[in-house]
């Protein structure tokens, strides 16, 4: 109600002005007129001392009376029509303006505003994105949300299906089994079951407990998003939260950290995360080309209207239409983004080497994706590449096991 009081003062003070401008001009024209007469009135008393001095002939004078007359009725005239315009017009008038004012004012806000709803300030809109991202959906919410619209595999081999099933059977009577939880891990995700790859690989992180790597959570993170849409849910954000403590200069697990930000409406929180993520990332990182696809719409939503895309030689730039696409991803798209980051991230290993964590990081995830003939190819680069470094063979035999490789 007190917005309504103000904005009706307001637009009662506008209307006033404005018919108080308008009256002034209609007022300031009579008095002209009025000036008028007066002139002329004492120009034909002048025109009397005139004669009486013998200055005017009486033939002079009557023609200077004629003419000052005649200019005095044509005032007289001016100053009655106006005061008559004014009497007759100042009504109607003010009903307009005031009718244009006010009821225009409050019918446009009716169209473009909100009206009904209450003020909205900021303490209140980032309380409401807070309570809506605590109510956001789980994980298990999210992938039956998802799971028609996720890359489909070919059907598996009957024989492998049985195979599963004994598999399936074994790890449910032995459920601390590392290796049976990896191999199933691994072929759930290889038939297209992407919810159990996910509870498999829950299982080996809690198997774990304390001794679970940050190759080992990260696998989980990677395997949570692929079979939730590219959607962090509560639940892998809490692994992030592990991941962060015992990493947190992990790159990836930055990524994943402004992505859940981005998706809680927290803009201004993921913009200086993934800004600062492409500042200290090295050009071929598997992340940096979905954070380059996204971050200006991240910073746009932040307020950010200033900031510019670090140069990288040899990127191409991004076009408008590359980042509209990014925003209006498919959970399938989401889904092959993921595998994408896969993807660059065993071609800068192959390219430029990179820390055992890496390797073995890559290794692993392929085979929670089901790719174990890529896994185990790069399993033996990994070996040679560390040949003599017993902590990083150590590393990637524990990855090549994880990932059902290990001879």
């Amino acid at each position: 109600m007190l917005f309504w009081i103000i904005s009706v003062a307001m637009a009662l003070v506008v209307a006033s002005l404005l018919i108080g401008a308008l009256r002034a001009a209609r007022l300031h024209d009579v008095t002209a007129a009025n000036s008028d007469i007066a002139v002329y009135k004492d120009q034909l008393t002048e025109v009397e001392r005139d004669l009486a001095r013998g200055i005017l002939t009486e033939a002079e004078a009557e023609a200077v009376r004629i003419e000052v007359s005649r200019r005095l009725l044509e005032a007289d005239n001016r100053s009655s029509d106006r005061e008559f315009d004014q009497t007759g017009q100042s009504g109607p008038g003010i009903a307009i303006v005031a009718l244009v004012v006010v009821v225009g004012g409050i019918a446009t806000y009716a169209w473009l505003g909100a009206p009904g709803y209450g003020d909205m300030p900021m303490q209140a809109r980032l309380a409401a994105l807070e309570v809506a991202r605590a109510d956001r959906p789980a994980q298990v919410a999210a992938e039956a949300e998802v799971v028609d619209q996720l890359p489909k595999p070919e059907a598996p081999d009957p024989a492998f299906l049985t195979l599963m099933a004994q598999l399936r059977s074994a790890v449910a009577e032995r459920p601390d089994d590392i290796q049976g939880l990896t191999f199933l891990a691994q072929y759930e995700a290889r038939i297209g079951r992407f919810a159990q790859a996910r509870e498999a690989q829950e299982q080996i992180v809690a198997v774990k407990g304390n001794s679970a790597t940050v190759v080992d959570r990260l696998t989980l993170i990677d395997i949570m998003v692929f079979a939730a849409g590219g959607y962090v849910s509560p639940e892998a954000e809490a692994v992030l939260r592990d991941i962060l403590r015992q990493a947190p200069e992990n790159g990836a697990a930055r990524y994943y950290l402004g992505l859940v930000e981005a998706q809680a409406g927290r803009a201004d929180r993921a913009f200086p995360i993934w800004a600062r993520l492409l500042e200290d990332s090295p050009p071929n990182a598997p992340w940096v080309p979905v954070v380059r696809a996204e971050i200006l719409a991240v910073a746009f939503a932040a307020g950010v209207t200033n900031y510019k895309l670090p140069v990288i030689s040899g990127l191409p730039a991004l076009r408008p239409e590359d980042i509209e696409a990014a925003d209006e991803m498919t959970p399938q798209e989401r889904a092959e983004m993921i595998q994408g980051m896969v993807g660059r991230l065993a071609d800068r290993l192959a390219i430029e080497g990179g820390p055992p964590e890496d390797w073995a990081r890559l290794i692993s995830t392929l085979g929670v994706l089901g790719d174990t003939q890529r896994a185990r190819a790069i399993a033996a680069e990994a070996s040679s590449v560390f040949a003599g470094n017993a902590a990083a063979l150590e590393l990637i035999a524990r990855a090549s096991a994880q990932a059902g490789i290990a001879q």
